[in-house]
């Protein structure tokens, strides 16, 4: 292990969050609440580091009709503190809509309208945050054989620069899945970059779009393109006969509960597998059930009038796509008679799901001492903290990638409040004695 910078306590944070999404905007939030509330030398301080040149949440995703797919008080901070003036409905009263919105008698809002709040509560906690600044490399500060504090190397436009940590919480959201051998390109698309690359297509005139997926996304794809390219042919390729309708019910959305983490965490492993298989159906591949009517609905009178230009290839795969030099031709296999078809088109969306960042990517060396269980995952504790070898004393947490121990909210909305504040108390539980530093300004640091 590497002696990195000079110890100099007075530069040391207590807490470091690599990636600023929603989570981590959480996580800052349950901070600063947590600051204005104790004594100075009681407070956190924090920094928090991302990539992006300023807020952004499946930008890309941001169709003007689509709703979010969880309630308005799943907000980053309701759950937790239902006081807070961070909260959706604090958004609403000061945007002037908090009356317009309880007529609107829906508990889901625009998602339009709920990154507007996330970027509205990002700007509230500005101080904590450094755009424009991606973290390459974490390294163990080492004295007397334990590692004490992790150096986090930042880089920027003014270069790269070190800043040290007692704990680090990563937020570094989750990457878009495609098939493998697939590669993205200016024809083959993924569904998390769809409203950026229907701009480049402005003036042209597209005939077919082919969109793979049987999800959430794949279907408000087709309902958007079908809408935004009135000429063009909209091919919806997935395995099922339809697509499957999101239980929402009362009782199955008891899997997003807080107590039902506790209840998964503490399960056995057969168990864990019976819940995600009982219970994925209120998440993964399914379809909000008014979208799934409303595109039935719009098929049949296409036929009715005989004006088809939705397509649904059903119990289909996509099994080749070859870019040619104006167009891509996919070709889809029927899983009941092995017939293949071939659709040339001027785009294929691949609306195919997200995987997780890989947890230890960035933690070089710091890696290795961080345990893993017998499938080779990383082991998570209840508290989000990852179990590392006793002589790393730093708190390493993770807000996503945590499916396997902690259940189907890992990197969904519905948790986020309960489960930042739950970091923040095992910071706070695990901080060493000595008094901590105060930085110029709690959450204060030279980059911004």
């Amino acid at each position: 292990m590497a002696q990195a910078l000079p110890d100099d306590a007075s530069l040391i944070h207590d807490l470091i969050g690599v990636g600023f999404g929603p989570s981590n905007v959480a996580m800052a939030i349950a901070l600063s609440e947590h600051n204005a509330r104790v004594d100075r030398q009681e407070a956190v301080s924090a920094h928090f580091f991302e990539q992006q040149p300023s807020f952004g949440w499946h930008r890309g995703m941001l169709i003007d009709d689509a709703t979010m797919q969880v309630s308005f008080l799943k907000d980053l901070v309701t759950l937790r503190n239902p006081a807070s003036e961070y909260s959706f409905l604090c958004y609403l009263q000061s945007k002037g809509r908090l009356i317009d919105f309880i007529n609107h008698k829906n508990l889901f809002p625009l998602r339009v309208e709920f990154h507007d709040y996330f970027e509205w509560a990002a700007a509230k906690v500005d101080d904590m945050i450094s755009y424009g600044h991606e973290v390459v490399a974490v390294s163990p500060v080492v004295r007397d054989g334990i590692v004490e504090h992790l150096d986090v190397t930042v880089r920027s436009a003014e270069g790269l620069a070190r800043h040290r940590a007692r704990n680090l919480v990563l937020g570094t959201g989750l990457r878009p899945l495609v098939p493998e051998g697939v590669e993205r390109t200016e024809r083959v698309w993924h569904n998390a970059e769809l409203l950026a690359r229907v701009e480049e297509l402005e003036g042209t005139s597209p005939s077919r779009f082919v969109v793979v997926g049987a999800g959430q996304s794949a279907a408000e794809n087709v309902a958007y393109l079908h809408r935004r390219f009135p000429e063009a042919e909209i091919c919806a390729v997935f395995s099922r006969y339809g697509y499957s309708p999101a239980d929402d019910s009362g009782f199955a959305n008891r899997i997003f509960d807080p107590a039902a983490v506790d209840e998964y965490f503490a399960a056995p492993d057969d168990v864990k597998r019976q819940l995600m298989d009982y219970h994925g159906n209120t998440n993964y591949s399914v379809v909000d059930i008014d979208l799934i009517d409303d595109l039935y609905r719009q098929m049949y009178q296409e036929k009715v009038l005989g004006t088809e230009r939705l397509r649904f290839l059903n119990v289909s795969r996509l099994v080749g796509v070859e870019e040619r030099p104006d167009r891509v031709r996919a070709t889809v296999k029927s899983l009941v008679t092995g017939e293949e078809t071939s659709l040339d088109a001027d785009v294929v969306v691949f609306a195919t799901g997200y995987r997780p960042a890989d947890p230890l990517g960035l933690l070089g060396e710091v890696a290795d001492l961080c345990r893993r269980d017998d499938a080779g995952r990383v082991s998570v504790e209840r508290d989000y903290r990852i179990a590392t070898r006793p002589e790393l004393r730093c708190g390493i947490y993770l807000q996503g990638g945590t499916e396997h121990t902690h259940g189907i909210t890992s990197s969904l909305l519905s948790n986020t409040a309960i489960r930042v504040g739950e970091i923040l108390d095992s910071v706070l539980k695990t901080a060493p004695d000595e008094a901590r530093p105060v930085a110029d300004g709690i959450g204060s640091t030279a980059a911004r």
